[in-house]
C-alpha cells in the first residue's frame, strides 16, 4: 500500500501519489505532495489549486491542461490563462501536478 505520512497520520495513495480518498485532503497535505513534487507552495500556488477545486466542483472531474488554461482565463484573467504561468508553477506536467496537489482524480488524459 502506497501512503503519504502528514501530521503522524497515515494517508492512502495510488502508486503515483494520488488520494484514494479525496476527503484525506487538507492544505498540509498539499504542502506534503508539493515538496514530494520538488514544488515549494506559495500564494499563487494556492490560487491556482482553488481555481482547480472549483473546476472539480462544477464540473466533476479533473480538468486537462486545454480546458484548465480556458477556465483559468475566464476566471483569473488573460495574465494567469496562460500554460506558460501553469508551466512556471507546476514544471512538470501542470493538470497532472496541480489535481494531484489539490487533492483531486488524475485527470482523464494525462499520462
Amino acid at each position: 500500500m502506497n501512503a503519504l505520512v502528514v501530521n503522524g497520520a497515515s494517508i492512502a495513495t495510488d502508486p503515483d501519489g494520488f488520494l484514494k480518498d479525496l476527503t484525506d485532503w487538507s492544505p498540509a497535505v498539499a504542502e506534503q505532495l508539493a515538496t514530494s513534487s520538488g514544488i515549494t507552495l506559495c500564494d499563487s500556488h494556492w490560487q491556482l489549486i482553488e481555481l482547480v477545486q472549483r473546476y472539480y466542483q462544477q464540473f466533476g472531474l479533473s480538468p486537462a491542461m486545454r480546458p484548465l488554461i480556458k477556465y483559468a482565463k475566464l476566471e483569473l484573467g488573460a495574465d494567469k490563462g496562460t500554460s506558460l504561468y501553469f508551466l512556471k508553477h507546476f514544471p512538470d506536467s501542470p493538470a497532472k501536478s496541480l489535481s494531484k496537489i489539490a487533492g483531486l482524480p488524475r485527470p482523464d488524459n494525462c499520462l
